[in-house]
């Protein structure tokens, strides 16, 4: 790569990365092309970009978008993922992919949100529901109070009709 073509990556690279929601650093030692191809392949499919990236390079995109701590994990071959509509579902495929190739791609760091996270808070963002899921959920924890305070109000107003017919038939034996 000449010193143009390295801007140019580093330029691109820096640009995802700033709209991604998700970044997770990797190392993808032991992959051979085939599953690398169809990590790329799964990952893109979570909404998500898979960069082989020189660490050299990385380090510079990183220092241009002010993210740091990520300088001890910029060794060895390195592979980042950009969750760039989804934080959950690449994470996922990471770690499914990882269970089904002997624990490889190997997680390094991450950071979700602009806060670096460790293996640990991985492996959770990993196991939440997808984000529709999660959107579902809160509808569903919301129209609960409500259909319950609806009904309240039915049964008052049955209450009030059934008041109205008593008086209403209380008057005419009269």
């Amino acid at each position: 790569m000449n010193k143009a073509e390295k801007q140019a990556f580093t330029e691109e690279f820096r640009s995802e990365a700033e709209n991604a929601g998700a970044l997770y650093l990797t190392d993808f030692t032991g992959l051979d092309v085939k599953a690398m191809t169809a990590l790329r392949r799964q990952i893109r499919e979570s909404g998500g970009r898979y960069w082989v990236v020189k660490n050299r390079l990385a380090r510079r995109a990183f220092d241009d978008l002010e993210i740091s701590g990520l300088d001890p994990h910029l060794s060895g071959p390195t592979g980042i993922v950009l969750g760039s509509t989804d934080v959950v579902e690449p994470a996922k495929v990471l770690v499914g992919f990882a269970r089904d190739h002997d624990k490889r791609p190997a997680f390094k760091v991450g950071v979700v949100e602009g806060k670096v996270i460790g293996e640990e808070q991985f492996l959770k963002v990993a196991t939440l529901p997808a984000r529709d899921v999660l959107m579902a959920q809160l509808a569903g924890a919301l129209e609960g109070p409500m259909a319950a305070f609806v009904s309240a109000l039915e049964g008052k107003l049955q209450e009030f009709v059934g008041l109205l017919d008593a008086l209403k038939e209380k008057s005419q034996e009269d």
